[in-house]
């Protein structure tokens, strides 16, 4: 299970995140995902708005083998290519959090595997 930690005394989140998590239970880390098909092993086309869809959807498939969903998620760190897809990629991510989204950090790198545009890992609380 998570617990939110919110405090006025620290700055609030300016996105689809939470200031911290407390996570109880088994926790299972997940390697980052980048926008691979499985079907296909290939990477997907139309830019970042497909390729954080389907890190989503393959982050998803995941949760969904360890019996978990996306409430569990308790941090993730997202990895961009370029910063400028940031709010891009945070309306996509935020659809997935209905409520209490996980602990986030986000950083732009000068290069991810397979040229991708984006990587999200994740921790999550079973």
């Amino acid at each position: 299970m998570k617990k939110v930690i919110n405090t006025p005394k620290a700055p609030a989140a300016i996105g689809p995140y939470s200031q911290g998590i407390e996570a109880s239970g088994r926790l299972v880390f997940f390697s980052g995902q980048i926008a691979l098909d499985p079907a296909t092993g290939q990477m997907v086309s139309g830019g970042i708005e497909a390729e954080t869809k389907q890190v989503m959807r393959n982050i998803e498939a995941l949760l969904q083998e360890a019996g978990a969903d996306f409430s569990r998620i308790a941090k993730t760190t997202i990895f961009l290519k370029d910063f400028n897809d940031f709010a891009k990629v945070n309306e996509i991510y935020g659809s997935f959090f209905r409520e209490a989204p996980p602990a986030r950090s986000t950083v732009e790198v000068a290069r991810l595997p397979k040229d991708a545009k984006i990587e999200i890992e994740c921790i999550v609380a079973i």
